[in-house]
């Protein structure tokens, strides 16, 4: 008989390590993901409103974006080739699926950069906005912030003529034609425009500085680790206590909160009938 209730309590103790095990890889993941969002806010924090310099100083022709570069402003001078625009359908904002508009930009050296000129809000009764503002035309400075190459969609959805799903610039420069002249290293969300034109898409909003739940998420599955051990010792015991009970032929112990009940109810009819 104890035999059978050690193994039993081994098995107890088997399911207890096993969750543990578990809770603590999943605690350790959202402390990860923790440190990979505050590195995202110091990235942001450090880059976002720094002097812009040259495109150049930051992105060479040719290179890919590096992580430390993101979201630094750059200067670009050039033109404007609004005949090669794109958007970029189902994006958030204003509470929506809006369209962000992509022009390409030709600089001095002839490097053609990929400008986000913002977002603008789809047409009543239908998903293509009825309205686009022009980029400037002729001799143009631009300030933008670099953002990194993004995946095609995982569900492998495209987009009509004119369109693209996601900000691939090497899909992106298919549907240009700019062929090895585009940047596919990065594109850059727009800061400024000189001269300004009279309307632009709606600007960008900045990066959010809330640091997320993971770290409470890491704190609450520590805790669930340690509450399994808790309850296995409180089967355990609780076993343990019965069996002592049942060997001096003692009736089961009732909670005692259950018992401080039971002699309440005993009082109160006591008293009733005395009061007779």
């Amino acid at each position: 008989m104890m035999r059978q209730r050690l193994l039993r309590w081994s098995a107890y103790l088997a399911v207890a390590i096993v969750f543990a095990v578990v809770c603590a890889y999943l605690s350790n993941w959202q402390f990860s993901r923790n440190d990979g969002r505050q590195t995202q806010l110091e990235l942001v924090q450090r880059n976002y409103d720094a002097k812009p310099v040259a495109l150049d100083d930051l992105l060479p022709a040719g290179a890919t974006l590096p992580q430390s570069a993101q979201w630094h402003p750059v200067t670009l001078h050039g033109r404007y080739e609004p005949d090669e625009s794109l958007l970029v359908r189902n994006r958030p904002h204003g509470g929506t699926s809006a369209f962000e508009v992509l022009v390409p930009f030709r600089t001095d050296d002839g490097r053609v950069f990929i400008v986000n000129r913002g977002w603008v809000v789809a047409g009543e009764g239908s998903d293509v906005p009825t309205s686009v503002p022009a980029p400037p035309a002729g001799e143009a400075t631009v300030v933008a912030r670099l953002r990194p190459n993004e995946p095609l969609p995982p569900s492998g959805r495209g987009a009509p003529s004119g369109q693209v799903p996601s900000i691939n610039l090497p899909l992106v420069a298919d549907k240009i034609g700019g062929g090895s002249a585009v940047d596919t290293g990065a594109y850059g969300e727009l800061v400024s425009e000189s001269p300004a034109p009279s309307s632009r898409p709606h600007a960008f909003d900045a990066p959010s500085d809330d640091p997320g739940p993971f770290l409470s998420y890491a704190i609450q599955w520590i805790l669930f680790a340690i509450m399994g051990f808790i309850f296995i010792g409180y089967v355990i015991r609780t076993e343990v206590v019965k069996h002592r009970d049942e060997a001096a032929g003692r009736a089961p112990r009732e909670p005692r909160r259950r018992r401080d009940r039971d002699m309440d109810d005993e009082d109160a009819l006591l008293d009733a009938v005395e009061s007779r």
